[in-house]
């Protein structure tokens, strides 16, 4: 059983929230407390899954407590619960779970719940070797990036995004349905992806080797990719010809 910790100094959205959890899943609270010092002390004591934590309250505002928990041995995954558009990225930096806006909508905070669950039901990684293009098992089956759309937060899957592309000072990240802006470098951003599944293939690209339908020669000796579901063509620089082949077994 998933066990959570809620940080709020507001009496009422403290009572509302527990409600909310209790009667829609089988989390257990461990606490409920009103202050970052608060619960940063209860922490060091106590091992929790989920962390329910508010923004702006006492003490240890909530952005710098995530930033502390998440240098933990066993960091657990922050919800933030705030009545602040604004700080969606700044939740995203620190790898929030989820960003979840006051008041609060009964259906988000179900569909909240169902994901964690989820999560703690889900079997545990296995290792295994990369897979062939399009393969539906990956060593990255279970791992998960922070995407920022709006004001929320997309826990996503690794293995569904086809490829990535550096745009000026943002990154673009493409999934089958999707594109998502990223306030950041695509080295940055391509640090977070699993590094058996992705491949650097150009300064400006990187793509889920999994996601690879066709390798099309290209001018100068090199190649175009193309990707099931994507229109999209993807150049293979010269740099990194030699890994790609090595990678592609070309």
């Amino acid at each position: 059983m998933l066990k959570a910790l809620i940080v709020e100094d507001e009496y009422l959205a403290r009572e509302e929230l527990a409600y909310l959890i209790q009667e829609h899943s089988s989390i257990e609270i461990a606490a409920s407390v009103e202050d970052g010092l608060e619960a940063f002390k209860f922490l060091q004591e106590r091992d929790v899954d989920v962390v329910f934590l508010d923004i702006n309250i006492p003490s240890i505002d909530g952005l710098l407590l995530a930033k502390n928990l998440h240098k933990t041995a066993r960091p657990p995954r922050i919800v933030f619960v705030t009545a602040y558009k604004e700080f969606a990225v700044d939740a995203f930096e620190v790898e929030a779970f989820d960003y979840i806006l006051k008041p609060y909508n009964e259906a988000r905070i179900i569909g909240l719940l169902r994901k964690l669950e989820a999560l703690e039901s889900a079997p545990p990684p296995t290792a295994s070797v990369p897979a062939a293009p399009h393969a539906t098992e990956s060593a990255s089956l279970s791992r998960t990036v922070n995407l920022a759309k709006g004001d929320s937060i997309i826990v996503t899957p690794c293995e569904e995004i086809y490829y990535v592309e550096a745009d000026e000072k943002v990154t673009l990240v493409y999934t089958a349905r999707d594109r998502y802006v990223m306030a950041m470098s695509i080295s940055e951003f391509v640090s977070r992806l699993p590094a058996d599944s992705f491949f650097r293939c150009h300064r400006s690209f990187c793509v889920n080797i999994h996601k690879i339908r066709e390798i099309a020669p290209w001018q100068n000796s090199t190649y175009i990719i193309k990707l099931y579901d994507l229109k999209a063509e993807i150049p293979v620089s010269r740099s990194n010809i030699k890994a790609f082949r090595q990678l592609m077994h070309l």
